[in-house]
């Protein structure tokens, strides 16, 4: 790997933290369109006239959306200048969101939800390839800043969902509003100029790419992104289906969630140069059991659903972006294996929301729950086969602290 930028906390070119506050702002845009769905949805479900079974199919056209860019992108991303890329995703995003609340007909607004999936694809793809390359070793804390972002986002759209529901009686203004937030970051891509493509990931010293690995990251990040997309999306339509709540009791739920995801990731930050991934990891997937299990023991409690929301929320911070960390130090990143783990993404995305809904008309809205914890159990099965299977390697420098074989130090 090329390590001419390796001294302590210094940038790893002149435009570094200009690109970074740039994804931190794609971010906050892309999470408040992951926030939009669990509240807003129900409604646009309800004014073309369909049950609310078919949230199953707009879940499912989101990520078939993104798992179509993930899986082309990723080698634009090596050959091409990748911001004004991203720019172009965020302003087709901001026209679909205005569009979203005009669809008349179920199949439209799958279609347009379709096309939003994919402009999510191109933003999510680009931004976690390009703040690796421009931070390469020294990646980690930014990364897990750059999800804090995410979940900033996740956690404001619903608010504003809910304060409009309020006021007007109908969500369609949050999605204009929305809608216009996306500018300024796309502004902002277009202003600043785009790392080097695929040689900014230095010079290929780290060795071949481990198929077996990238394989297994897949299939994990799929089992973990569905846990944590299918908890954001239904469990509003849980509360309100529980009789545990109203429809803005939903909705702050859904904030709730977002809000503790982000706050995690905020505390994440200066632990990821400091705790090993896989305690971090460990602790997460434990804490977000936990947080399941006071949900379905106390399932008649609203205070139970308060407290196993925040849980899980806070749990799962970090997964996503430790993840992304922990592997970056046993294979060269590129814009294609990054889309490799975003399809895994996608795929979880699809298939444990859209199982849920395909569930809940034949054994009720209780299922919600127990789908959830069954796929965190599997997420961390996933873990544990990766953790014994490549124990956390020697780092290869001269200096004194990188010769920790546990890479504490480093945050391996």
């Amino acid at each position: 790997m090329n390590t001419s930028v390796a001294t302590a906390g210094a940038p790893a070119n002149p435009g570094a933290l200009a690109a970074t506050m740039a994804y931190f702002a794609t971010f906050i845009a892309q999470g408040m369109i992951a926030g939009v769905f669990g509240p807003a949805l129900p409604n646009l479900v309800a004014q073309v006239g369909a049950p609310l079974s078919a949230l199953s199919w707009l879940f499912a056209a989101r990520a078939l959306g993104s798992l179509a860019t993930s899986t082309q992108g990723g080698r634009l991303y090596d050959r091409l200048p990748g911001h004004p890329m991203m720019a172009g995703a965020l302003l087709g995003c901001a026209l679909l969101l205005a569009l979203l609340p005009l669809a008349n007909s179920l199949w439209l607004l799958v279609a347009l939800v379709a096309l939003l999936g994919a402009g999510i694809g191109v933003t999510n793809l680009g931004a976690n390839t390009l703040i690796s390359w421009v931070h390469q070793e020294r990646v980690g804390p930014y990364m897990n800043a750059l999800h804090f972002f995410f979940g900033l986002g996740s956690f404001l759209s619903p608010l504003i969902v809910a304060w409009m529901t309020t006021a007007g009686g109908n969500s369609a203004p949050a999605f204009w509003v929305l809608a216009l937030l996306m500018i300024p970051a796309a502004g902002w891509l277009l202003w600043v100029p785009s790392p080097r493509g695929a040689a900014a990931i230095g010079d290929g010293a780290q060795g071949p790419i481990d198929r077996r690995l990238v394989a297994l990251f897949v299939v994990f990040f799929l089992f973990y992104v569905g846990a944590e997309v299918g908890f954001g999306s239904w469990v509003y339509s849980y509360a309100v289906g529980m009789s545990l709540g109203d429809a803005a009791t939903g909705a702050y739920l859904t904030s709730a969630f977002w809000g503790a995801l982000t706050a995690g990731r905020l505390l994440s930050v200066p632990l990821a140069g400091r705790v090993r991934p896989r305690v971090i990891l460990g602790a997460d997937l434990g804490g977000a059991l936990v947080g399941i299990g006071i949900i379905l023991i106390w399932s008649d409690s609203l205070s139970a659903l308060w407290v196993g929301t925040l849980l899980c929320g806070f749990s799962m911070a970090s997964v996503f972006p430790i993840a992304l960390t922990f592997v970056q130090r046993r294979i060269p990143v590129t814009g294609q294996v990054t889309g490799y783990f975003l399809v895994g993404a996608m795929g979880g995305s699809i298939l444990v929301p859209w199982l849920i809904g395909a569930l809940i008309e034949p054994l009720g809205v209780s299922v919600v729950m127990i789908v959830i914890a069954v796929d965190l159990a599997f997420t961390a099965l996933v873990l544990a086969w990766l953790l014994i299977g490549w124990p956390e390697p020697m780092r290869k420098c001269s200096e004194p602290e990188c010769q920790d074989a546990e890479g504490i130090a480093s945050g391996v």
